[in-house]
C-alpha cells in the first residue's frame, strides 16, 4: 500500500476535522468518498460501525475514530505545531474542549438541527441546551484568541466542523446571537484557504475508479 486510505464523507463533521488534520500534517491519503445512504462493502467490512471517517494506515492500521486520526495525522507531521507546540496545561484543556464538544455539545446539535426527529422538547429549547457549551467556547477565544492558545491548535480543528454545523441549522439566529468571538472564528474558517482545500467535493468512489489523492499537490 503505497498510501493510507481515508473512507470519507464531505459534509460530515467527523470526517471534516480528520481531513482538515491530515491536510494540515502534509500527509497524503487515498480518499474514498462515501454516499452514507449506499456505503460500500469495503467499508462494511472494515469497520464494525461502518460510519466515516475511517482511515487505514499505509502499513494497515485501521484507525475509525475520528479524533485518534486527528492525533495520529499530527503525530506523524505538525509542521504548525498544532498539537507539539501546546504546553501540558493547554493540551489537558484541549482534551476537555473536545470532550465537551463529542459529548453534551454533540448530543442537543443533533437534536437541534433533527428537531422534528426529537418531538421530547422543543428546537429552542435543544439550542438552549447546547449554548451552555457555546458560552464557554465564547470565554476561551475572548482569552486566548482561539479556543487554548494564540493561534490555532488541535482544539480548533476538532470542533470548528460541529459549530459550523450548528450555526447553519439556523444562520439568521445565529448571526444575531451573542457570540460575536465565535462569530469572527467561524467565519476565519470558513473563508480560509485550508477549509476551501477540505471540502473540494470529490465523486462517490467505486472499487474501480482511479485513485483520487488528498489533499491534492495543487490546492
Amino acid at each position: 500500500m503505497t498510501h493510507s486510505i481515508l473512507y470519507s464523507f464531505r459534509r460530515c463533521p467527523y470526517a471534516m476535522r480528520a481531513r482538515l488534520a491530515l491536510a494540515m500534517s502534509g500527509i497524503q491519503v487515498e480518499l474514498r468518498e462515501v454516499v452514507l445512504k449506499n456505503k460500500p462493502q469495503e467499508l462494511i467490512k472494515l469497520s464494525a460501525k461502518a460510519t466515516v471517517p475511517v482511515l487505514i494506515t499505509a502499513d494497515n492500521k485501521l484507525i475509525d475514530e475520528s479524533i485518534d486520526i486527528v492525533y495520529w495525522a499530527l503525530q506523524q507531521s505538525d509542521p504548525e505545531g498544532y498539537l507539539s507546540d501546546l504546553s501540558e496545561e493547554q493540551l489537558v484543556v484541549s482534551k476537555q474542549v473536545i470532550a465537551n464538544n463529542d459529548g453534551e455539545f454533540k448530543y442537543y446539535l443533533d437534536r437541534y438541527k433533527y428537531a422534528d426527529r426529537h418531538p421530547e422538547y422543543s428546537q429552542q429549547y435543544y439550542r438552549q441546551q447546547a449554548e451552555k457549551i457555546l458560552v464557554i467556547l465564547e470565554q476561551y477565544l475572548e482569552k486566548n484568541g482561539y479556543l487554548v492558545s494564540s493561534k490555532i491548535s488541535i482544539a480548533d480543528l476538532a470542533v470548528l466542523p460541529f459549530i459550523r454545523q450548528f450555526a447553519f441549522t439556523d444562520k439568521a439566529w445565529f448571526d444575531q446571537a451573542p457570540y460575536p468571538n465565535i462569530q469572527h472564528w467561524l467565519a476565519e474558517f470558513i473563508n480560509s484557504a485550508l477549509f476551501e482545500r477540505i471540502m473540494h467535493k470529490y465523486p462517490q468512489w467505486h472499487c474501480d475508479d482511479p485513485v483520487t489523492i488528498f489533499p491534492a499537490m495543487d490546492t
